[in-house]
């Protein structure tokens, strides 16, 4: 694996450690592996009850005990990986690195910002390494689909985005000038509230319009949302659409050297057939 070439630049302790911490295909890093999503899902919880009234006033004490031992063992190990890591800048630039510091960091700052701690259910990103620890990376291929899906359609999501806040500021600022205060439509800011929820058909009905002309316009913007919402679906399943091609396509044109047969995968090294290694 690339990220094992410095080894011959560590030590014994630091390869062993670094096989145990980063890989998942000994039993003893399994092991690891599984025990720290354990605390992870158990550390999470506690946070969740801990915001509950009636458990932290009876427990409060006990799970702030608890809170800290969790947030030294995450300490400890997130040290023990920067120590192990086999590529140091890499690993602190990456995105689970940059997880693993958020993991602690809100206990360090909650002794100084009152309720910060409560940031510490960003660990639940933690859990994305459960698709490693079981053997489901093949799911991240999709992942990445998604993720080209969600790039190629940034600008059209753009210019639709900016055509709804214009959309809702124009209803908002009929619907001031047809309702009024006496109405329940104070100022434009208001107003433009109430077309928010009313356009993405949420509907609190804490606002609601009086006259007849007033209820036509509120019609047109409910009618109007059913189709808005349509349209990013529809961006974003073409894009998707044209991702998976793409992905299928380079993987029919990706042929084992020996075999000769396409159809892998985009980050596939080997074969599926023969086990041949396939070209970059």
């Amino acid at each position: 694996m690339a990220s094992r070439r410095n080894r011959a630049n560590r030590t014994d302790f630091q390869n062993r450690l670094g096989d145990i911490i980063f890989e998942s295909d000994t039993p003893l890093a399994k092991l690891f592996d599984v025990v720290l999503l354990i605390a992870i899902v158990l550390s999470i919880l506690l946070i969740m009850l801990e915001s509950v009234t009636s458990y932290r006033v009876r427990y409060g004490d006990v799970m702030r005990g608890f809170e800290w031992v969790f947030t030294l063992l995450f300490t400890a190990e997130y040290v023990l990986r920067i120590y192990s890591a086999y590529d140091r800048p890499k690993y602190l630039r990456s995105f689970y690195g940059i997880v693993d510091l958020l993991a602690v960091l809100p206990a360090y700052l909650s002794l100084f910002f009152l309720g910060a701690k409560y940031f510490l259910v960003i660990r639940a990103l933690r859990l994305l390494r459960v698709f490693r620890v079981l053997k489901l990376v093949h799911f991240l291929g999709e992942a990445n689909t998604l993720s080209r899906a969600m790039r190629a359609s940034r600008g059209k999501i753009t210019v639709f985005t900016v055509a709804v806040v214009s959309i809702v500021i124009i209803i908002g600022s009929m619907m001031y000038v047809i309702e009024g205060p006496e109405n329940g439509f104070s100022d434009i800011p208001t107003s433009v509230y109430w077309s928010i929820v009313t356009l993405t058909t949420v509907g609190y009905g804490d606002i609601a319009p009086q006259t007849p002309l007033g209820k036509f316009l509120a019609a047109v913007a409910m009618i109007l949302g059913y189709g808005i919402i349509a349209v990013p679906t529809g961006i974003v399943t073409s894009e998707i659409s044209r991702a998976s091609h793409e992905e299928r396509k380079r993987g029919r044109i990706r042929m084992c050297k020996r075999c000769h047969l396409g159809g892998h995968e985009s980050d596939a090294e080997f074969c599926k057939y023969c086990g041949g290694d396939l070209p970059e």
